[in-house]
């Protein structure tokens, strides 16, 4: 949805030995505006779901994908 109303121009999902992430970019040549990240490790204690900004700060964090999106 996001990418075809022109928020979005390309996106990436990658599949890491510990976690997967679908990272969201403004332009192909160009870092990540956001990623968002499963990690199952983290699952029990900060929540499995992150979304990180560019800079690699982490905007928000939880048990829930929905939740986090939201």
């Amino acid at each position: 949805r996001m990418v075809a109303a022109n928020e979005w121009r390309d996106y990436a999902i990658d599949h890491l030995a510990d976690r997967a992430v679908f990272s969201v970019f403004r332009r192909t040549s160009e870092v990540p505006l956001f990623q968002i990240v499963k990690d199952p490790k983290l699952a029990r204690r900060q929540g499995a779901f992150a979304v990180i900004a560019a800079g690699g700060r982490i905007l928000k964090r939880g048990q829930e994908l929905g939740r986090v999106l939201g």
